[in-house]
């Protein structure tokens, strides 16, 4: 067994410890304890498995774990704030955009990133809305209410 020792941190908490290089970052952050990151497809497809890394989305199933060493790694867990959902995680709920909640994680991540990093621009459309969350499926909702949630969202001036 081949290891390395990476230095990360997960939603501001520092990490130090060994991993198998053919380790893919959603199954360490599984190990450790981080259960909101789904295995859905496991080819980079479905977007279940999506968090941030240094704020940009990646697909944790296909993201090897070592890539992390140095990096922040933010996950649906670290979005809460002393007991409260985020503004993101609270448009989803408040929208409807919740059916069975399996993709619901990796598109809160995904929205999360796609505010932030559209932030301050004046206008968004639904179809850039779509377009920036084209990496993410649900099987259950029929995307209207995702849309209507990220939406929501940025009238929250969450980013």
């Amino acid at each position: 067994m081949f290891t390395v020792e990476l230095t990360f941190s997960i939603n501001g908490k520092s990490y130090e410890m060994e991993v198998d290089v053919r380790k893919s970052l959603m199954e360490l952050l599984r190990e450790i304890g981080y259960t909101s990151v789904k295995h859905g497809c496991g080819v980079g497809e479905c977007g279940a498995c999506t968090v941030l890394v240094n704020d940009v989305p990646v697909d944790s199933c296909l993201y090897l774990a070592t890539w992390v060493n140095g990096a922040a790694v933010r996950t649906t867990e670290g979005e809460c704030r002393d007991g409260k959902l985020s503004p993101v995680q609270d448009a989803y709920v408040q929208e409807g955009a919740v059916q069975c909640g399996f993709c619901t994680p990796g598109l809160i991540m995904n929205t999360t990133a796609f505010l932030e990093k559209n932030r301050g621009k004046e206008e968004l459309s639904r179809e850039e809305i779509k377009k920036g969350h084209a990496g993410n499926l649900c099987r259950c909702t029929g995307y209207q209410t995702i849309i209507n949630a990220v939406e929501a969202a940025r009238k929250k001036d969450v980013c």
